[in-house]
């Protein structure tokens, strides 16, 4: 089958349908100038952190102005597109502790691999930096690192890690980490009911499996469920329910093709290896992922909210027991690749640009 029509039909295939009513809001930039952003949190005071990847800076927004970086933050390798300062979040009771977490590139670019850290924020700096977990095998191409991060319910760490572009069979080789998502303690250490055995005795630190490029990780409070979504090649990309030893398939089965336009498998389906709740033909590149807990638009209760870099767009996603996925495209007409989302302790929708903006969307006055 030729390529045009291969994508025409897998296009045909994805289960969606349009939400019918788009809530009413407005939309206001709040910051301009970040670098390279990777991720963003808002803090319980109203502040934001932001990474920027290639400088390896966090940075601190306040009040309608940004700070002098954060001190403390360990050195990152910087070079390439995917490399440098990823993810940062909050610890569960970072109001008590105030200590963060956050995920860089550890190493060179011949020996390197996602690391996973945390400190003690004072507004200003970090102290009692400690590592929690470095990934193995280190590799020598800085595609894919994944490098998202969540907290779950019962106080456990996920960290989401790349095939490494070049290394994508090691997402099926359970002695790999590539390709994974990893769950381990606040500390680093194994949890003993983790799914699988090391070969030489011991819990593996490996949770779930066969991913390709995981930009997005959420834990759900209210359902106890755990959401990733995933690049795929040219199609494919993936919104999965992650669940306890599961395999998620990659390379095995994809909805997508290769760069060159040949097949990665034959496949889209493979015996022992989960679907995904959704898949997008062609890529939209999903990046960053929230939910709507108590926000300001009581009609999103418990969505989901995608940004999507090719896409130029948040993606809203409803999920119903029972019902077919439904998806609506919001802040189109701003034609900027969405790098990051999350809602804020005043239940605003705050999104980061790929280009440096931040801005939020507030419900209108008068609309129900």
């Amino acid at each position: 089958m030729k390529r045009a029509a291969w994508l025409a039909a897998m296009v045909s295939l994805v289960a969606y349908s349009n939400c019918a009513i788009s809530a009413a809001y407005s939309v206001t930039v709040i910051a301009r100038g970040f670098s390279d952003p990777f991720a963003f949190v808002p803090l319980p005071d109203g502040d934001f952190l932001v990474t920027q990847k290639k400088t390896g800076k966090l940075l601190r927004w306040h009040a309608g102005r940004e700070l002098p970086p954060i001190d403390g933050i360990p050195e990152s390798l910087t070079e390439g597109d995917y490399a440098g300062l990823q993810d940062v979040i909050l610890h569960p009771a970072f109001s008590e502790n105030h200590f963060i977490y956050f995920s860089f590139i550890h190493g060179t670019r011949d020996a390197n691999a996602v690391r996973v850290a945390r400190g003690r924020y004072d507004g200003h700096r970090l102290s009692d930096v400690r590592t929690i977990f470095t990934v193995s095998p280190t590799k020598d191409t800085l595609n894919h690192p994944g490098a998202r991060l969540a907290f779950i319910g019962d106080g456990t760490l996920i960290i989401t890690v790349g095939d490494g572009f070049e290394y994508r069979e090691q997402a099926q080789n359970l002695s790999s980490q590539l390709g994974k998502i990893i769950r381990v303690t606040e500390l680093g250490a194994v949890p003993a009911d983790n799914p699988f055995v090391l070969p030489g005795g011991g819990r593996s630190p490996i949770w779930a499996y066969g991913v390709r490029h995981p930009l997005g990780i959420l834990y759900d409070s209210t359902s106890g469920r755990l959401y990733e979504h995933e690049n795929g090649p040219q199609g494919g990309d993936e919104l999965n329910l992650v669940e306890k030893g599961q395999n998620y398939g990659w390379p095995l089965a994809t909805y997508g093709i290769g760069y060159s336009g040949s097949y990665v498998s034959p496949y889209r389906q493979y015996p022992g290896t989960r679907q995904p709740l959704l898949y997008w033909t062609p890529s939209l590149a999903p990046s960053g992922m929230t939910q709507c807990r108590r926000c300001q638009w009581p009609e999103w209760e418990g969505d989901l909210f995608i940004g999507m870099l090719a896409g130029e767009q948040v993606r809203r996603v409803t999920l119903r027991a029972g019902q077919s996925p439904q998806q609506e495209a919001l802040f189109e007409d701003r034609h900027a690749r969405m790098r990051d989302v999350h809602f804020g302790p005043d239940g605003a929708l705050y999104v980061l640009q790929d280009d440096g903006v931040l801005f939020k969307a507030t419900k209108e006055q008068g609309s129900s």
